[in-house]
């Protein structure tokens, strides 16, 4: 038996196996599931390179050696340990040579953070990062599937990186172009058969593998790796902040999703939940905090049903309260370190570091969550609450678990908890069977709420899904494109109103640097993440009075607000202060 098809089979025959699995390869030579069409031979290798790769692979590892592998449950290495490699590699050739990586980055927060995570492992093999595409060796692009939109940018990103490719001089090293995160998970072999100048698949949980599968790659073969995890968390590696300047990061705290909502392709792309350990993520933070970040947004798909099953002494603690009114599309789970723990915890390390964080779903948000969040100063008085309609109808035809009822309840009861908290939402219009009555009942929910910030979209129909093998996709596209603007007109005028509210507070905005629109305006971001735009001029320093200053990227300063849009405010600033000290002038 060849020994890729004993690595399929492990795959098939069992769970246990599937931890124990390298590769989804697609060779010239392997007679398997995966492909059995020639890939072309690339420009630069020679055969003999490809020979001597094909004869190492048919020596390599057996069925029998998965099986003797498998028999002994191993733990991962820790960061400081060092993974033998596979046995049809050598350690040196999975070393990246000082090869130059350019990464792009599409879609949500989690996928920034996954760039970060995939380039601290390609770093610490050798890889060089360039923000230059020209001089790149390697072109990693990490997607995103939630739309159809989504995918059809990468689809038109890839013609135009053929281009690159087909005009690389031959005196150079062939140029790679890896497809990674959630469109690599969802269409796989498509993308494989279908553009064949990409060399590369990683899904989601796969990046660990990234240095293989581009040694893989170097012998002229197609190599992928989309498997999904049960436990896959990255817990033990630190991402590396791509901007040298920033001053906030993303820091995740679990991966996957349980809900399940009709139309969402999440837990298809990026597996079952699963949390990091709570001491992973408090010693990220503390780095972080070291290295004088000024903010964090704890991350995740469901990133408040955070439950860490690690430590053996809390398995036993009963199940989290739900939101009033609101039902689970699962099993009520046991046991674990839930969100209000880590939200304390990490909010306790430094009083003077911003913490937010999303995506959170509405029924996990318990009284103890709600009441933390009053009462920590440094934990950002806004929440994400995504309804995504306003029809008690479609939320049920979209298994959201509660009607509008309810999420109208959640919101009261929120605002009454935490004076004058801030709140952003996501709509999606046109689903599956919705009327024009249940359009009118999402504008109405609009106007009632009068949200700081908002995500409206069209639906998009994703294949696995239960709305695609349960419901019709009916709502033609014109209509959709009509509901969706009206959406957006509802939302602006509110947000106005909302934010308008602003005018004459001051409040305390962290720098991040000059405006977009002019280098005589700094812009940063308030409590409820709004932005502030507001004059680069010298003030006092409250923490040192009679010293004039200069505001920077990652100070606190306190800036009275003069006006406001939807998305923006604008205003003058005050003095440079701490969080601390901003809790005695800021006047919301």
């Amino acid at each position: 038996m060849h020994p890729l098809q004993c690595v399929l089979q492990a795959q098939r025959l069992s769970a246990p196996f599937t931890s124990m699995c390298w590769v989804l390869l697609r060779t010239c030579r392997a007679q398997s599931s995966v492909s059995s069409t020639p890939c072309p031979s690339p420009e630069g290798k020679s055969s003999e390179a490809q020979k001597d790769f094909s004869s190492r692979l048919a020596t390599g590892p057996t069925f029998q050696h998965f099986l003797r592998s498998a028999s002994v449950p191993q733990e991962k290495p820790s960061s400081s340990e060092v993974e033998d490699p596979p046995p049809y590699l050598s350690g040196d050739e999975l070393l990246g040579r000082q090869r130059k990586v350019y990464l792009e980055t599409y879609g949500c927060q989690m996928n920034v953070n996954d760039t970060e995570i995939a380039w601290s492992i390609l770093q610490k093999s050798g890889y060089l990062r360039t923000s230059n595409l020209q001089e790149a060796d390697v072109i990693l692009l990490v997607t995103c599937s939630i739309r159809e939109k989504a995918e059809q940018t990468i689809w038109n990103r890839l013609y135009q990186l053929k281009v690159l490719k087909t005009k690389r001089p031959r005196s150079r090293v062939p140029l790679r172009i890896g497809i990674l995160g959630c469109m690599a998970e969802r269409l796989k072999g498509e993308i494989l058969n279908r553009e064949k100048m990409v060399d590369l698949l990683a899904g989601p949980d796969a990046y660990r593998d990234l240095p293989r599968l581009l040694a893989v790659v170097e012998s002229g073969q197609q190599a992928a790796n989309v498997l999904l995890s049960l436990d896959e968390t990255y817990a033990d590696i630190m991402p590396v902040q791509t901007s040298p300047s920033a001053t906030s990061a993303f820091v995740s705290i679990m991966r996957g999703c349980d809900n399940m909502c009709s139309y969402c392709i999440v837990p298809f792309t990026r597996g079952r939940e699963r949390s990091r350990p709570v001491a992973s993520i408090l010693d990220e933070v503390r780095k972080l905090s070291e290295q004088g970040l000024k903010e964090v947004t704890l991350l995740g798909q469901n990133v408040n049903s955070f439950r860490d099953n690690s430590e053996v002494q809390f398995n036993n603690a009963g199940s989290a309260n739900l939101s009033r009114g609101f039902t689970t599309n699962y099993k009520p789970k046991q046991g674990g370190l839930r969100f209000s723990h880590l939200l304390d915890q990490v909010s306790r390390i430094d009083p003077e570091m911003r913490i937010r964080f999303t995506s959170p779903h509405p029924k996990d948000f318990p009284d103890e969550v709600l009441q933390l969040i009053r009462e920590r100063h440094n934990i950002c008085k806004q929440i994400h609450l995504p309804a995504q309609s306003g029809s008690s109808r479609v939320l049920d035809a979209m298994r959201r678990g509660y009607s509008r009822e309810a999420y109208v309840a959640l919101v009261h009861h929120v605002r009454e908890t935490i004076p004058g908290v801030s709140l952003s939402s996501d709509f999606i219009t046109g689903f599956c069977g919705e009327t024009e009555d249940d359009h009118r009942q999402t504008v109405s929910l609009l106007r009632e709420v009068q949200y700081n910030t908002g995500f409206l979209f069209a639906y998009s129909m994703r294949q696995k899904t239960r709305a695609y093998h349960r419901l019709t996709d009916d709502v033609p596209e014109e209509v959709k494109l009509r509901r969706l603007e009206e959406l957006i007109t509802v939302f602006r005028e509110e947000a106005s109103k909302a934010n308008k509210t602003s005018v004459g507070c001051s409040q305390l905005v962290l720098v991040e640097g000059f405006s977009k629109r002019s280098t005589t305006d700094l812009c940063g971001r308030n409590d409820a993440n709004l932005k502030v735009i507001f004059p680069d001029a010298e003030v006092e320093d409250i923490t040192n009075p009679g010293l004039k200053v200069r505001a920077q990227p990652g100070d606190y300063v306190l800036v009275k607000i003069t006006s406001a849009s939807s998305q923006t405010l604008k205003g003058h600033i005050l003095c440079r202060t701490t969080m601390k000290d901003s809790l005695t002038y800021c006047t919301t």
